[in-house]
C-alpha cells in the first residue's frame, strides 16, 4: 500500500476525465507527474508537480493551471480537507480525518505487507567471495551485510532473489594455502619450525586448527613430499576453510542460497566455451594492447594477444585474455563466470565489490552486456573501507588469527546487530567509521539501541495495561484530531512504502535504517514530552490516555519490525 503511487493514479484518472478543462494533449504528458512528501515545515500531507508539468506542456501560467487542477480534485476527490497552491505551483493536499482513519485501518489490516511492494523481477546478488582461505575479516563485513541486506529488501519489494557466494579455489593462493597447511601438519608431528620466512604462505593461528582436523580424518598422512599428497590436502583444507567461513556468515545471519566453485569452470572448460561464443559475434580477436597507464612504453612487450573488445560496451581500454605464458588471465575466468550467470536468466546481477575493485566495474559491465547482448543488467556496488576507533583513537584488535581483524573478534566486541546496523550506517560509496565506544553506549548516540528502544518501549506501554500490541483499536473519525507529535509520526509512516521504493530501485539500504533512526527520533520525542507536560502523557491514572496515539503506536511498530527485519537486526520486547 503505497499512497504516493494511490493518490497518483487517482489524480492523474481525474485529471484526464477533465482534460478539457485543462488543455493538454495526451496521456503521455503526465508521464513526469509526481507525488510525494512535501518538506516538514509545511503543514500539509502530499505534495505534487502536476501543474508544474503541464504547465511546460501547454505554454501556460503554472499557478492558473494549480488553481483549475485544486477546483477539480476538491470537487472529486472527498479525501482532502484542503489543496493548497504553493509557491511557482506546486500543489500541496492534507488529508481529513476520514482518510486518515481509512489510511491508518487500512496500514493495520496489511501489517507485515505494509511497504512492500510486487515487482517480481529476477535478481542474482554475488556477495563476500572472499578467496577460501581463512575466515573471514572486517573487510569482509560491510560488503557481507550490504549484500545481505540489499537482498532482504528487495525480497520485500516482491523480487526474486538468489544469493551467491564464488569461491576462487582453483589457482596459486590454493596451492599455497594447502602447503601452509602441510607445514603446520609437519610442525604438530614432527615438531619442525613453520617457515615462517617462506614466501606466500599464510600463517595464521587457524591453519593450525585446519591442520589438527585433517590430522583428526588422517592420522596416518604421508607428510614426505607435499607434490604427492596436494589434491588430497587442498580438498580437505578447502573443506574446513569453508566451514570457517559458513560458520562466519551464519554469525552475522547471513546464509547465501548458492555457491559456485572456479573449479567448475575449469573442470567444465567454460573460458574456451565463453571465449569462442564471443569471437561469433566478433567480440574478442587477436590484436595489440596499449600499454598500461604509468607504465614505460620501453618496458612493454607489444606482443599479439587475444583481446576483449571491451570498448564496444563502454569500457576505458580492450582487455587482454590471456597471459605471456598463454594461461588465461583472472578476468577471462570471471567472464566464463559471468557467462554462467547470464545462462541462469535473471533479470539483474548484483556484484558487492571491495574498494579495491573499483577499477574493476566497467570491463565486468562491458563483458556481462556482451554476453548477454545487453538483455541482462549487472550493476557494481562498491563497499568502501570500515575504520574503526575506540576511546577516540584508531582501534586494532589482537593478530591471532594472522595480519588481520576476524568477524568473530568484532562480533566478540559488539555483537551482531550492533555491526549489522552499523555497517549501514552510511551510504556505501564513503569510508564508514565504527566506533565502539558508541555502539556500546545505551543513548541517541547508538542508533542501533535506539530503533530498538522505541520498540521496546510501545511494548512497555501497551504491557503496562494489559493490551495486546496485535489487537485491533477502533477509531472514531469525527475525533481524529492528532497533535504535533501524532501527526509528525502519521506522516513518517505513510513514507515508509516510498522508502522502500527508492532504496530497492538505487539499490541504497542505508536508507532503511536512516529512516527507522528518524522515526524513532519522533517517537522519543513525544515520549520525553510527556514526561515534561501532563497533557502528553500515554497513561493516566492506569488508563489510556489517548486512543489515537496507542494506534498510532501500533502502527509504529509494524514498519519498525518490517525494516529490522530487511536488516536482520532483533527488535527485543525489553530492555
Amino acid at each position: 500500500m503505497n499512497l504516493f503511487e494511490i493518490y497518483l493514479k487517482d489524480i492523474k484518472k481525474i485529471i484526464l476525465k477533465n482534460q478539457n478543462k485543462i488543455n493538454f494533449k495526451s496521456k503521455k504528458d503526465l508521464e513526469n507527474i509526481i507525488i510525494e512528501n512535501p518538506p516538514s515545515k509545511f503543514n500539509f500531507d502530499l505534495s505534487s508537480n502536476l501543474a508544474l508539468i503541464l504547465a511546460r506542456k501547454t505554454n501556460s501560467n503554472p499557478r492558473d493551471i494549480a488553481e483549475k487542477i485544486k477546483n477539480i480534485l476538491l470537487k472529486e476527490l472527498k479525501d482532502f480537507s484542503k489543496i493548497e497552491v504553493a509557491g511557482p505551483g506546486f500543489l500541496n493536499f492534507k488529508f481529513n480525518s476520514k482518510a486518515w482513519t481509512k489510511i491508518i485501518n487500512n496500514i493495520f489490516k496489511n501489517k507485515k505487507n505494509f511497504g512492500s511492494g510486487n515487482k517480481k523481477k529476477k535478481y542474482n546478488i554475488e556477495f563476500v567471495s572472499a578467496n577460501p582461505t581463512g575466515p573471514l575479516h572486517i573487510g569482509h563485513c560491510r560488503g557481507a551485510i550490504f549484500g545481505d541486506v540489499l537482498s532482504n529488501l528487495l525480497k520485500f519489494n516482491g523480487n526474486k532473489v538468489t544469493k551467491e557466494y564464488y569461491i576462487n579455489d582453483y589457482g596459486n593462493q590454493i596451492k599455497n594455502f594447502a602447503e601452509s597447511v602441510f607445514f603446520r601438519l609437519r610442525e604438530i608431528k614432527f615438531k619442525e619450525n613453520f617457515p615462517e620466512k617462506k614466501k606466500d604462505l599464510y600463517p595464521g593461528s587457524y591453519i593450525i586448527d585446519i591442520a589438527n582436523k585433517v590430522l583428526k580424518t588422517y592420522p596416518k598422512i604421508n607428510l614426505t613430499n607435499f607434490d604427492k599428497i596436494k589434491n588430497k590436502l587442498v580438498k580437505e583444507s578447502l573443506k574446513h576453510s569453508m566451514i570457517l567461513i559458513k560458520s562466519d556468515l551464519k554469525n552475522l545471519g547471513i546464509k547465501h542460497d548458492y555457491f559456485f566453485s572456479e573449479k567448475k569452470i575449469v573442470t567444465n572448460n567454460l573460458v574456451d566455451k565463453t571465449v569462442k561464443k564471443l569471437q561469433k559475434n566478433n567480440f574478442v580477436e587477436e590484436g595489440f594492447l596499449e600499454p598500461p597507464k604509468g607504465e614505460e612504453s620501453s618496458e612493454w612487450k607489444n606482443t599479439k594477444k587475444l583481446i576483449f573488445k571491451s570498448t564496444l560496451f563502454g569500457d576505458d581500454s580492450d582487455r587482454s585474455l590471456k597471459k605471456n605464458d598463454g594461461s588465461w588471465t583472472y578476468f577471462a575466468n570471471d567472464l566464463a563466470y559471468h557467462a554462467d550467470k547470464v545462462s541462469r536468466k535473471y533479470d539483474c546481477l548484483i556484484n558487492i565489490l571491495g574498494a579495491d575493485h573499483t577499477g574493476y566495474t566497467k570491463r565486468i559491465s562491458a563483458a556481462v552486456s556482451a554476453l548477454s547482448k545487453n538483455k541482462t543488467t549487472l550493476i557494481c556496488k562498491v563497499c568502501q573501507l570500515v575504520k574503526l576507533f575506540k576511546n577516540g583513537q584508531p582501534y586494532k584488535m589482537s593478530k591471532r588469527q594472522g595480519e588481520f581483524i576476524s568477524v568473530d573478534q568484532l562480533l566478540e566486541e559488539v555483537g551482531k546487530d550492533s555491526v549489522r546496523f552499523m555497517m549501514l550506517n552510511r551510504g556505501n560509496d564513503v569510508e564508514l567509521d565504527f566506533d565502539f565506544d558508541k555502539v556500546l553506549e545505551k543513548s541517541k548516540e547508538n542508533p542501533v539501541f535506539y530503533v530498538q528502544y522505541s520498540y521496546a518501549r510501545i511494548n512497555s506501554l501497551f504491557r503496562l495495561l494489559n493490551l495486546n500490541l496485535n489487537n485491533k483499536i477502533n477509531l472514531n473519525p469525527e475525533k481524529l484530531l492528532p497533535n504535533a507529535f501524532e501527526y509528525q509520526l502519521l506522516r513518517k509512516i505513510i513514507e515508509w512504502p516510498k522508502v522502500v521504493e527508492i532504496a530497492s530501485n538505487k539499490f541504497e539500504p542505508h536508507r532503511v535504517t536512516f529512516y527507522l533512526y528518524d522515526l524513532a527520533t519522533i517517537f522519543h520525542s513525544y515520549w520525553t514530552k510527556g514526561n515534561e507536560d501532563s497533557r502528553f502523557k500515554f497513561i493516566k491514572n492506569g488508563k489510556m490516555n489517548n486512543l489515537l496515539s496507542f494506534k498510532i503506536f501500533q502502527l509504529t511498530s509494524i514498519v519498525l519490525q518490517s525494516g529490522m527485519n530487511i536488516l536482520g537486526v532483533s527488535l527485543p520486547k525489553k530492555m
